[in-house]
């Protein structure tokens, strides 16, 4: 087998890939994504993989820059893959977003949008507030790693710190790191969750192994020490129990709408919330929901769309597939004094045609799925009824697919679309579109 050739090569950038790299070309015309490189530069670049479709290649020298390439803020940017955008003018992040999403709208749904909405965007930097970290005792390194994952996902990142994690969190990882390094069932700790409400922030921290008095000590005294609440979580996500018995509520509040949403500590909330409460207007405002209309809103979660919907609808109805979030949801509603939100858990994959929710007829839908989209549940509903549809997606590829469906076999018009930076500095995009008959 020929030995692998890694020798530098001389390389002109000419588009950004989907996933943030950087795009080049052999001479032959095959295709060379390239880590660190932008649109328009001149970079030196070492291979690092060769398939029969593409190579792939990251950037030791940029010998020609782009106008568009600003300085990282973060120190372990090229190494850790939490961000591969830093690089990259925050204005010019949106702009590559919003072409990925109108050529995917193209490319695979067959469709375009009568009107592209401006981006929304909010702050960039400290956002984050809910994630994953992991866990990796490492030898060499005398220390225990707590992070994301590398570029190269094999390996954790070793982090001092990160500027898209809320602060409160982002600027502690060393301390977290230490606390880990200290237990003694720190081999046994593979990943630590956390998530940041408006008066809490919460650490779960799953465990293969029981944790010891002085673990466990260990771990509360960092709590306090630090203004956290700690759950340990000994197996799957039902085992989550907070460390002392006790716990501080989690809970996020949406002012326009006068609601408050709690939720638990491994729960699903958008990471944003400075762009989550745009994004909550936006979809109101494009729904163009009355007084006497009924909203059906799938892939509800939390309520964090059904409850502002019902401050100004008839009735607004959920439907989410996590048994534990629906259960929440309807506690919010009553907690909220909501009494006209209703939730029901249904398996949105599956056929869900003889669901007494699915009979009741709307005149609005709202879908925020999954990245698999929402093609299944699509084709069960009874969609001649609904005048309007607003469409949030967190994969340009499957809305495209879907927006297909929607035009060009049920006869809607793709009124608008747009982008929303719910995750800056990473290749991640988050869309809205808005169908009507």
């Amino acid at each position: 087998m020929a030995r692998f050739d890694r020798t530098p090569f001389r390389t002109d950038i000419l588009d950004l890939s989907h996933d943030g790299r950087g795009v080049a070309r052999h001479a032959d015309g095959k295709a060379v994504f390239v880590d660190g490189a932008l649109p328009g530069e001149t970079v030196l670049a070492e291979p690092t993989a060769r398939s029969r479709r593409f190579d792939q290649a990251r950037t030791l020298e940029v010998l020609e820059a782009s106008p568009e390439r600003v300085a990282p803020r973060c120190p372990h940017f090229g190494t850790c893959g939490g961000c591969v955008l830093q690089h990259l003018a925050e204005d010019r992040q949106i702009v590559a977003k919003q072409r990925v999403l109108l050529e995917n709208l193209e490319r695979i749904g067959k469709v375009a949008p009568e009107r592209v909405l401006p981006p929304l965007t909010a702050g960039s930097w400290g956002y984050r507030r809910k994630g994953r970290f992991s866990v990796r005792r490492v030898d060499k390194k005398d220390k225990t790693l707590v992070g994301f994952r590398e570029q190269d996902p094999r390996f954790v990142a070793d982090l001092r710190e990160c500027h898209t994690v809320v602060p409160e969190i982002g600027m502690k990882i060393q301390a977290l790191s230490a606390l880990v390094d200290g237990l003694q069932a720190r081999a046994h700790i593979p990943q630590i969750e956390f998530i940041a409400g408006d008066d809490a922030i919460a650490l779960t921290v799953r465990h293969l192994v029981p944790l010891g008095e002085a673990d466990r000590a260990a771990l509360g005294a960092f709590a306090r020490a630090q203004g956290f609440a700690v759950f340990l979580q000994p197996k799957g996500i039902d085992s989550v129990h907070p460390l002392d018995g006790e716990a501080p509520a989690l809970s996020f509040r949406l002012p326009q709408w006068d609601v408050e949403l709690a939720f638990e500590p491994l729960d699903f909330i958008q990471v944003n919330a400075k762009l989550n409460e745009k994004m909550i207007a936006l979809a109101l405002e494009m729904l163009d929901a009355r007084p006497e209309h009924r909203v059906l809103d799938l892939f509800c979660g939390l309520g964090n769309f059904t409850l502002p919907l019902a401050r100004q609808v008839r009735e607004a109805v959920g439907v989410e597939g996590d048994a534990g979030l629906v259960a929440r949801a309807r506690a919010n509603a009553q907690r909220n004094g909501l009494d006209n939100a209703r939730f029901f858990a249904a398996d949105l994959t599956q056929d869900q045609r003889g669901t007494p929710w699915m009979r009741q007829g709307f005149d609005r839908l709202l879908l925020d799925p999954p990245r698999s989209g929402a093609d299944e549940v699509l084709k069960q509903l009874p969609l001649r009824d609904i005048e309007r549809i607003v469409y949030v997606s967190c994969h340009p590829g499957s809305l495209a697919r879907d927006a297909g469906f929607l035009v060009n076999e049920h006869g809607y018009r793709l009124v608008s679309a747009g982008v929303m930076d719910m995750f800056p500095h990473t290749a991640h995009v988050e869309s809205i579109a808005l169908f009507q008959r």
